[in-house]
């Protein structure tokens, strides 16, 4: 399916046209090359939410024979260890978790790319502390290996801090919200919606948004043995994916409402994601690569992972269609 086709039908039409113009060999020979099942792995959080709860993947590959899995994750680094085994085929996640992944030598590909959701570290309304650089000696709640690990990480040296001024706190996100709301950590370090959770409900006090830190992107990655066995499909995740970006783009009060019905949260919560969310989907292109370099030395260089890695080394080659 040409991905302008896809687009006009809002991302759930035209599926007698994508067994021919997505599969030129037809449905037959497709079913022969494709897998039966795909298994995606998502967190409730980012453009993966609506996907799931518009049925987008399904009723593009269910017409052609292929079973469509959604497999939940807290965060990321647990959803790459389940990229790297073969348990699932393709995952959205932040920019550090791939990094400890290749470190690790996962068996993946970068495959997208897109900005990324918005994340901070945050502090009470009511903390002492002002600015980055009133960190020195302060605790700080991290879930380990993930996105928010890079932006602590950036964001105190930023600050013209060494990482060993701080003490991280290693929590995965629903801990961290109990150690941020009992004051047991000084600062929390995450994402929506957690982040937006905490801004609107408990008027946390953002002291470095990502962006403001370092040069983060959010990438969707496939396992490197089902790509290497399946290029096309790949490739048609990568398209589809990029059709329901631009539709998500447009449509905004709509991507939230999607989020409130998964997530259960606040729509005020949900708007304020939405509002700082960029869906714009792309290749991994040299640009991309160099910040998330920057990234991975930095990892290095502080001990963070044992050996250098070349994030190019990983990425697979997608060309959009027109």
């Amino acid at each position: 399916m040409l991905r302008r086709e896809f687009i006009r039908s809002g991302g759930s039409g035209l599926i007698a046209m994508a067994v021919t113009t997505a599969t030129p060999l037809g449905r037959s020979a497709f079913a022969e090359t494709a897998p039966k099942e795909i298994r995606f792995g998502f967190q409730k959080t980012g453009l993966f939410v609506p996907i799931r709860q518009r049925r987008t993947y399904e009723n593009f590959f269910n017409p052609l024979g292929v079973a469509v899995r959604w497999v939940e994750f807290q965060f990321g680094p647990p959803m790459l260890e389940a990229l790297n085994l073969g348990s699932i085929d393709f995952a959205a996640v932040g920019d550090a978790p791939p990094i400890f992944a290749q470190a690790a030598a996962a068996n993946l590909y970068y495959v997208a790319a897109q900005p990324p959701p918005g994340e901070a570290v945050v502090v009470a309304p009511d903390s002492p502390i002002r600015t980055l650089a009133d960190l020195r000696g302060k605790k700080i709640g991290v879930p380990k290996g993930s996105s928010a690990h890079a932006t602590a990480v950036a964001a105190v040296e930023k600050a013209g801090l060494a990482w060993s001024d701080v003490t991280p706190v290693y929590l995965a996100p629903a801990d961290g919200v109990a150690a941020f709301d009992r004051g047991i950590i000084d600062a929390w370090a995450i994402w929506d919606p957690y982040l937006a959770i905490a801004e609107v409900t408990k008027n946390a006090r953002s002291l470095a948004f990502n962006t403001e830190a370092h040069d983060p992107h959010f990438f969707y990655l496939a396992n490197k043995a089902f790509a290497d066995k399946y290029p096309a499909v790949v490739s048609q995740i990568a398209d589809v994916l990029a059709g329901e970006a631009a539709w998500a783009e447009a449509h905004h009060d709509e991507i939230a409402s999607l989020l409130q019905e998964a997530q259960g949260v606040d729509l005020a919560v949900e708007k304020r994601v939405v509002s700082r969310a960029k869906y714009m989907i792309e290749p991994v292109n040299d640009e991309i690569v160099a910040g998330q370099q920057a990234t991975a030395d930095q990892f290095y260089r502080l001990g963070l992972i044992p050996k250098k890695i070349n994030v190019r080394d990983i990425v697979w080659k997608w060309t959009p269609r027109a």
